[in-house]
């Protein structure tokens, strides 16, 4: 049976379980060496945070490397009493944890603080789930695998990524740049407020699905429109009847292949070819 890993960081106050394991942390930051368990092999991360922003990089190192950092002294923020007494110390200590089993980590931040992590993971072989809720955006960069990334009040940036994506965030942009793509992998990138724009390899051969309410679509792709009946839904209630229809735009980019859907309601769509 393998060892599970568990490293926190509270404050400068630091429980190592694990003895090979480096770990420093001062003045409201700090950094943890997350060895995997097999090295070299696919490996899992999930990050998830309330408060703060998530950015991940590839490299070319073998172990997962989390600098963490308190959002609130990276704002300089100065908290004020109702006296105009400045704090000077204050509760803004970090609560980070990770924790490694069978090359799956998980990192977690305190619900109530404003946290930013910046992520090193191996290049190859990566299955990311990244999300967000309030005050933070996500990116990442230089990572090939499978891309999983949630936010809901910040922007989503994924650059020179390379296998599969879905994206979906409510208050921010999807911007995405492919270095490379799952030939056989359906995709998909959504917001409500914001524009989706994705650049994919001048070989693309996808099917795609879209649909702007209150935008524009644009691509310098060839697609050819394949003509599909809007969806109508009907609905009675006491006696009112309603008609709802759902209209997708339907194409095919060099004469199809899996399904890429991009969908937003206030905001354009770019669907790019890489130069």
């Amino acid at each position: 049976m393998k060892m599970i890993k568990t490293i926190k960081i509270t404050g400068i106050l630091l429980t190592v379980l694990l003895l090979n394991t480096r770990i420093w942390a001062q003045n409201g930051s700090g950094q943890l060496i997350v060895p995997l368990s097999e090295p070299g092999k696919p490996y899992k991360l999930s990050a998830g945070l309330v408060r703060g922003s998530i950015t991940v990089t590839g490299y070319e190192g073998k172990d997962i490397v989390i600098d963490a950092q308190s959002g609130e002294e990276k704002r300089g923020h100065v908290k004020e009493d109702g006296n105009g007494m400045k704090r000077l110390i204050g509760n803004n200590n970090l609560d980070i944890t990770a924790e490694e089993k069978n090359n799956e980590v998980n990192v977690g931040g305190s619900a109530g603080k404003l946290v930013n992590l910046i992520i090193k993971v191996p290049q190859n072989g990566a299955k990311l789930k990244l999300s967000a809720i309030n005050d933070g955006n996500i990116m990442v960069s230089n990572v090939k695998g499978e891309l999983e990334v949630i936010n809901v009040n910040g922007h989503i940036k994924l650059t020179g990524v390379s296998g599969s994506v879905v994206a979906n965030t409510i208050n921010g942009d999807v911007t995405v740049t492919f270095r490379s793509i799952d030939p056989k992998a359906a995709m998909a990138f959504t917001t409500l407020n914001g524009n989706v724009d994705v650049t994919f390899p001048a070989t693309l051969k996808a099917n795609v699905k879209l649909k702007s309410d209150r935008g524009d679509i644009y691509t310098d792709f060839d697609v050819v429109n394949t003509v599909q009946k809007p969806a109508v839904t009907k609905t009675n209630k006491n006696g009112m009847y309603s008609l709802k229809f759902d209209d997708w735009v339907y194409g095919k980019i060099d004469g199809g292949g899996p399904e890429m859907l991009m969908k937003n309601m206030n905001g354009n769509i770019y669907i790019r070819k890489a130069k």
